[in-house]
């Protein structure tokens, strides 16, 4: 039986609304205040700095213990024909998308007149990018505990999946006592995953609060003019989905003999889900009833397609990541050279891998590609404040990108069941069995 988990006390009425309005109640509050107050605002700063800081405190365990956890549950066993095609489908248009916003990002160039400086009043400076052989050299760590402590992120990435994959093979062994060995290695990873996403929903809660003091005083500096730089970035995000679902999963489909528009129909109820709980984990029962009763595919490949996908498959949050990384870049005056593109693309595919798929989990991401190219987020910086704007606005953006998530889990299971002869075309062309 379900608890009820509603707050008591006298803010119980804070923890009962709903986060999303609580944030967006905060970017409004916080804009008006700081428009209101002009740069006196700047006393909240504190109560930003404090919330930047407990997001950075958590960004080096989620990497580690997501991707680990990540990696691990591809079994080997289950890596055939049907695997690798869902694998590589996954990451190559992970890699499209995020190029896609990239290209969106740099054609509308949300955040260029900003010219956002730090509380301290320190302007963001010019990023020199190291040669783009140096670059993917230092991916690979000399050691990996080193690059940890030192936050730095690609190192730590490359090291998680493939400490991932060594234990998925571990886990697969046949001498019981080293899969023994491993399946506790992997509980302790799943254990600390767990634990970073309960700790994500704790700094979560306190996010209306941050959002207001960042916003306040970004608002204080800028005055009305930051609402035009917002709305650019919310509607180069959206262009960018609608461009990535029509022309990738679109093609995709049609490929494989699958008109795009019907499988947008079967495929609604899933994405309705997706759009509201912006959750794509949570979505997970619905895509596979909606796999199995409105497309017809077979449950041995969505039943291995689908969780597969809710945990590697981001392309809207790859999206969301280019997109957001030129905004913050044109912001600060620091507009990022076309290797540290290629980095952000690098970056958010090598991301996708472990971003968990619940609430939110794209804003945090996007803390670990800003650092990737230089644009750390510390308290008081102008990188904060620019970061500060995106998340204030990121539970709209999470919306379509959480919807454009599960389109793609489903479009890529549709194209790999209909490549196998797993799809049972008789349900395909029976409305009757659709699902509402």
């Amino acid at each position: 039986m379900q608890q009820d988990n509603k707050k008591t006390g006298c803010l119980g009425w804070y923890f009962n609304t709903n986060l999303l309005l609580r944030i967006l109640i905060g970017l409004i509050l916080g804009a008006a205040a700081g428009m209101v107050f002009g740069p006196k605002i700047a006393a909240v700063g504190p109560l930003g700095t404090a919330f930047v800081r407990l997001l950075k405190m958590i960004v080096m365990p989620v990497v580690v213990f997501t991707l680990v956890v990540g990696a691990a549950s591809v079994h080997p066993s289950r890596l055939g024909r049907i695997g690798v095609k869902a694998l590589f489908l996954y990451l190559l248009t992970s890699g499209f998308a995020v190029a896609i916003g990239l290209i969106f990002a740099n054609l509308f160039s949300p955040g260029e007149s900003m010219k956002l400086v730090g509380i301290a009043g320190t302007a963001g400076k010019m990023v020199t990018p190291p040669s783009m052989i140096d670059t993917l050299l230092n991916i690979i760590p000399t050691n990996p505990f080193g690059a940890i402590t030192k936050g730095q992120m690609l190192p730590t990435i490359f090291f998680a999946i493939f400490f991932g994959i060594g234990l998925s093979h571990l886990r697969e062994s046949d001498d019981p006592r080293i899969e023994n060995a491993a399946q506790i290695v992997y509980g302790f990873f799943e254990g600390g995953a767990e634990v970073m996403y309960k700790v994500v929903n704790w700094i979560l809660e306190v996010a209306p609060i941050g959002v207001f003091a960042l916003i306040a005083v970004v608002f204080g500096k800028q005055g009305a003019q930051a609402f035009g730089p917002l709305a650019m970035v919310t509607l180069t995000v959206y262009i960018a989905f609608i461009c990535h679902a029509v022309f990738i999963y679109g093609g995709l489909l049609t490929l494989y003999g699958i008109n795009f528009f019907e499988f947008l129909a079967r495929a609604r109820a899933a994405i309705v889900t997706s759009f509201v709980t912006r959750s794509s984990g949570g979505t997970l029962p619905v895509s596979m009833e909606v796999a199995e009763k409105n497309m017809g595919i077979s449950r041995g490949v969505y039943s291995f397609s689908l969780p597969l996908g809710a945990t590697l498959n981001m392309d809207g949050a790859a999206i969301y990541q280019g997109v957001c990384a030129i905004f913050v870049s044109l912001a600060i005056g620091a507009p990022l050279a076309l290797d540290m593109q290629l980095t952000v693309i690098a970056t958010a595919v090598l991301i996708s891998i472990g971003s968990a798929g619940v609430p939110g989990a794209g804003a945090i991401m996007l803390l670990m590609v800003l650092d990737s190219v230089g644009l750390k987020v510390e308290p008081g910086s102008a990188v904060a404040a620019a970061y500060a704007m995106i998340f204030g606005i990121d539970a709209l953006l999470d919306m379509g990108r959480t919807a454009l998530n599960v389109t793609g889990d489903l479009a890529v299971t549709c194209a790999v069941a209909k490549s196998e002869g797993e799809m049972d075309m008789e349900i395909w062309n029976n409305n009757a069995h659709r699902v509402a």
